[in-house]
């Protein structure tokens, strides 16, 4: 995921996006627990994809209370 492409959502899409990344890092870190995960490093792809929405996040609510 680009940033650009999370920096054109809005609050709620943000908030949908990362129940939706926690979901699937859930599901990743269950898959990988029970040695059915193909690829481990997609793992540390959606921690930095969490990471990424919620830095956007944090510099929309910044920008907000300017």
């Amino acid at each position: 995921m680009k940033v650009e492409e999370i920096r054109k959502m809005s609050d709620e899409e943000l908030s949908n996006e990362l129940a939706s990344l926690k979901e699937e890092l859930f599901k990743l870190r269950f898959q990988h627990a029970t040695n059915q995960l193909d690829n481990p490093a997609q793992i540390a792809q959606v921690k930095r994809d969490i990471a990424r929405v919620m830095t956007i996040q944090r510099e929309k609510q910044l920008a907000a209370n300017k």
